[in-house]
């Protein structure tokens, strides 16, 4: 588990590691943020799969599509891929936690510096990723924007199921509001590179109870294997040390 990935991965002991909690007491308000803008093309979007680990639809990156830019970025970012962490039910399931609160589940819009010659490149600098991230919140009026996504849930059931995922423009899961925390951290999975600006969005989208039931109904083995369903993808807090986490608003 998680409080073994040190031994294989050091860095996973770092002082820039992902996710953390973040608490209004800590964060400090910075005028100078910028509003962020994402750009997405819907034809992009390439397939959706069950890597064992989590939901996830990749998005054709070989030259600038689907961008992000602004807020603290100092560039453009091509969007490469999203996924999702849960938890085993409705009550826990983020990774980032807010003010003591975990929300049900936690989404991850992933881009690359394309300043790099490519991603694993862009995966070995500090500046070289930004990921987007959205609560879930579990709540009486779902976003059906979600819907798209968790219709294609049957088609990947198991490790290693892949399905073409057309036409998608991710921006539509968004929520109202813009405003975000920002901090410099680490990929939640291993090798837990130190290379990403979080840009922590403040307001969740709502889910249902029964779209958060779609993706436990994932199973973390491959078709010929036992079922054991895939929960609890995310990673526990880690400590913040002396970073400045920075607020938009």
């Amino acid at each position: 588990g998680p409080d073994q990935w040190h031994k294989n991965y050091p860095i996973a002991k770092g002082r820039h590691q992902s996710p953390i909690e973040i608490n209004n007491k800590e964060v400090h308000y910075d005028s100078s943020l910028l509003p962020w803008f994402a750009s997405y093309d819907p034809g992009a979007a390439k397939t959706i799969l069950n890597n064992g680990k989590t939901c996830r639809v990749v998005f054709d990156d070989s030259f600038d599509r689907s961008v992000l830019r602004g807020g603290p970025l100092p560039g453009v970012y091509r969007l490469r891929q999203l996924h999702f962490h849960w938890g085993s039910s409705d009550d826990h399931g983020s990774e980032h936690v807010v003010n003591g609160v975990r929300y049900a589940g936690e989404l991850h819009l992933l881009h690359w510096n394309p300043k790099y010659s490519n991603y694993l490149d862009a995966v070995r600098r500090t500046d070289g990723i930004a990921v987007l991230a959205i609560f879930l919140q579990v709540g009486k009026t779902p976003k059906p924007e979600m819907k798209r996504i968790l219709e294609e849930i049957n088609a990947i059931k198991t490790k290693g199921k892949e399905a073409p995922f057309r036409n998608f423009d991710p921006s539509i899961l968004f929520p109202k509001s813009h405003d975000y925390w920002t901090y410099h951290g680490s990929f939640t999975t291993p090798p837990c590179e130190e290379c990403i600006t979080w840009i922590v969005l403040r307001e969740p989208i709502i889910v249902s109870s029964d779209q958060m039931a779609k993706l436990r109904s994932l199973s973390k083995n491959a078709e010929n294997e036992p079922d054991l369903p895939l929960v609890d993808n995310w990673r526990p807090t880690q400590p913040r040390y002396f970073r400045m986490v920075s607020a938009s608003f």
